[in-house]
């Protein structure tokens, strides 16, 4: 672990460099925390977590400034092979990213100013399925939000693609697995190859996201092949009585509403399901009403979940 104190411009937030390992790879990230932490003080604390191509620097520390005014200490990383995380450059396999926010939870619990107790997940677009997964496996999580996502990666995929696109799909993926088997590597493809943007989203990623050196970069199709396998619906009723907050746009086009639906009717209680009034990132703005809107069902949902006396959970497992 190393850690490089930054005080910000940003009012109520201060952020230190950080990096953990996470299955040997050297995962880089910032521990966001409030301005008026004293030293020995325990805090909740949240990590939120990237969606497809994202950054700590972008979605992550948009939502650790608003949690820290609240008085949340949060926790952003890349994932590996993201950003200066250590890892493949292009491999994209949503059951290591699971890795990953397993060891970052462990990170977390190592802190002094943290509560290991009470520790909640945000999951953006793609990670949103992840986190699920992650607190169904983790007696550590205490409060699991999903936002925007999908949870069933083959519903989803078919939903998305014509018929005779998803068999050319499953064609490429089979050619794909035998290109591995034979010469050792998964081809690189662009990374919307089989993950079309909605105008919309397009819109957005192009103005917001695209001016990033790290956005991107080309994607190995194995990433397809991990969606596919990707159902966390039949693993979140697992997660009770963690208390789950879904949260998705009525007008998202890139992942349809009807999969925060399917979620929410697979989940025991407790659970909550909050309209946006938005599509995938429309709002996706720090004074944006709407993202305002979202940003005090969290605290609210947070509130409940992380500050009221919660079960001793082990530092590790």
């Amino acid at each position: 672990m190393s850690y490089r104190n930054i005080q910000t411009e940003v009012r109520y937030m201060i952020e230190k460099e950080i990096s953990f390992y996470s299955e040997g790879y050297l995962l880089q990230g910032t521990l966001y925390l409030p301005e008026d932490l004293k030293e020995g003080e325990k805090r909740p604390a949240i990590i939120p977590n990237s969606g497809y191509n994202g950054f700590n620097k972008f979605y992550p520390r948009m939502f650790a400034k608003q949690l820290t005014q609240s008085g949340y200490i949060c926790l952003g990383f890349d994932y590996r092979g993201f950003a200066d995380s250590e890892g493949e450059k292009g491999r994209v396999i949503l059951s290591e990213q699971v890795q990953d926010i397993h060891n970052a939870i462990t990170f977390l619990q190592l802190q002094e100013n943290v509560d290991h107790n009470r520790i909640g997940l945000i999951g953006w677009g793609m990670g949103a399925s992840n986190v699920i997964e992650v607190t169904a496996k983790n007696k550590r999580v205490s409060a699991v939000v999903a936002l925007n996502g999908f949870y069933n990666g083959e519903r989803w995929l078919k939903s998305i693609h014509t018929y005779t696109d998803w068999r050319n799909i499953l064609e490429t993926l089979e050619e794909d697995r035998i290109r591995r088997v034979t010469r050792g590597d998964s081809l690189l493809a662009d990374p919307f190859i089989h993950y079309p943007l909605d105008p919309a989203t397009k819109s957005y990623v192009d103005k917001e996201l695209s001016p990033l050196k790290e956005f991107g970069e080309q994607t190995r199709l194995q990433f397809t092949e991990s969606i596919i396998e990707m159902n966390v619906e039949k693993h979140v009723k697992e997660i009770a009585p963690v208390p789950l907050f879904i949260a998705h746009g009525v007008n998202n086009l890139l992942h349809p509403y009807e999969e925060a639906i399917f979620l929410y009717e697979a989940a025991s209680e407790p659970k909550e399901l909050y309209t946006i009034n938005g599509k995938h990132n429309d709002f996706m703005y720090s004074d944006h009403e709407e993202f305002q809107k979202l940003i005090e069902k969290l605290i609210l949902f947070f509130d409940k979940s992380l500050r009221q006396t919660s079960v001793a959970h082990p530092i590790m497992l």
